[in-house]
């Protein structure tokens, strides 16, 4: 019952379908079966044209889907993506939106993520939540992220535009992650030091911290126990997979840290910082691979003044 309830929520509310609309739902074969099914089914319960796709795994967040996947997504009215790597960041998804599909990606979830967690989070509440922080940062120049770990680092984010995930996907184009609860930027630049000790993409929840230093916008170093993983995974895409894609600040106070990206990045008082592909959302760097790294209990200054970020966190703060 719980899972037909979280189906219908996304169907109904976060996507806002209407009857006759035509619905894709994009998986694979690492995503459990039961929750595209869920989707589907809700879908049709809604009087939709409903179409389930199932592919091949990708082998990285940001790899393209196939041809005929992404001439579907360019066809439908409504697309959701629970699928084991993202296809947020790809050139398929953005098409997608350029015809006016609502789109929802829902990369690693699981049967768990779909009836406890973020899922379950008052979107009508957060949505006001978001407006107030989004509201600090619209049309900052400089936000500085510190934590006793030793992160330090500056994002230059003069003439970027700030965006706001809230799960509300219900206007032509516009798009969101399941479950949502972020704001993020494309920043010009960065410089500093960083210090991922939640949960880094690709490798998922670290025991140890990984350190990056950014210079002019790219990471230059890595070192942490896992260290050279990641930069093993970075460096096998290319060069531009060391951009500083994206800064992000979750609040979403239901979210857990749970080894997966999809959550992790949306739990409220946190923060994080994406290296590789911002072509989809502002950026101009477009490379297969984007990685979010999870900074937990930063201090955030918004042109030198403090952004209380704590306050967003809910009771369930860290999960492991």
């Amino acid at each position: 019952m719980e899972l037909k309830k979280s189906a219908d929520t996304i169907i109904r509310t976060c996507m806002g379908v209407k009857p006759g609309e035509s619905v894709l739902i994009v998986t694979d074969k690492c995503t459990d079966e039961r929750i595209a099914n869920a989707l589907f089914d809700a879908a049709v319960d809604a009087d939709c044209e409903a179409l389930l796709l199932a592919m091949k795994p990708r082998i990285q967040h940001g790899e393209e889907p196939p041809l005929v996947v992404a001439e579907a997504m360019r066809s439908a009215d409504v697309i959701l993506a629970p699928t084991s790597k993202s296809i947020t960041h790809t050139k398929a998804r953005q098409n997608a939106c350029k015809m006016g599909a609502r789109v929802a990606t829902l990369p690693g979830i699981t049967m768990d993520m779909m009836i406890s967690g973020g899922m379950t989070a008052d979107y009508g509440k957060m949505g006001a939540v978001a407006k107030e922080v989004f509201e600090a940062l619209d049309g900052s120049k400089e936000i500085r992220v510190t934590t006793k770990l030793g992160t330090d680092v500056v994002f230059d984010v003069a003439g970027c535009e700030w965006k706001a995930d809230t799960g509300n996907c219900t206007a032509p184009g516009s798009m969101s992650n399941l479950p949502a609860g972020e704001l993020f930027v494309a920043p010009a630049s960065a410089n500093g030091i960083v210090v991922i000790d939640g949960d880094m993409g690709g490798l998922g929840l670290l025991d140890e911290p990984i350190v990056i230093e950014v210079k002019n916008g790219y990471a230059v170093s890595f070192s942490g126990k896992r260290a050279d993983e990641l930069e093993r995974m970075i460096d096998r895409v290319g060069p531009d997979a060391r951009n500083v894609a994206e800064l992000g600040i979750g609040i979403n106070p239901a979210a857990r840290l749970i080894g997966v990206i999809l959550e992790d990045e949306k739990v409220g008082g946190t923060v994080h910082m994406a290296l590789g592909d911002n072509s989809t959302f502002g950026g101009n760097v477009s490379v297969e691979l984007h990685l979010d790294g999870i900074i937990t209990s930063p201090k955030v200054y918004v042109d030198g003044v403090e952004l209380r970020v704590e306050r967003l966190a809910g009771p369930s703060f860290v999960v492991v």
